[in-house]
């Protein structure tokens, strides 16, 4: 008897917390958005975002889809 364990290369684009927007890119959705400030016409404007990556990047928290 064999069994065979389906196991994804560690990559963003095949990871549980990575989610999908433009071709190739995405969001990792892992942790909280992170809040960003920037200038914007003399003033100061904040944002959450969540990090973008690229498919092929991975980290450490990588968790497979599956």
């Amino acid at each position: 008897m064999s069994t065979t364990t389906k196991t994804a290369a560690k990559a963003c684009k095949n990871c549980a917390f990575w989610n999908p927007q433009e071709e190739g890119h995405g969001e990792c959705r892992r942790h909280a958005p992170h809040t960003v400030a920037f200038d914007v016409d003399e003033e100061v404007h904040f944002e959450s975002v969540f990090p973008m990556t690229t498919g092929e990047d991975w980290c450490g928290d990588f968790e497979n889809q599956g």
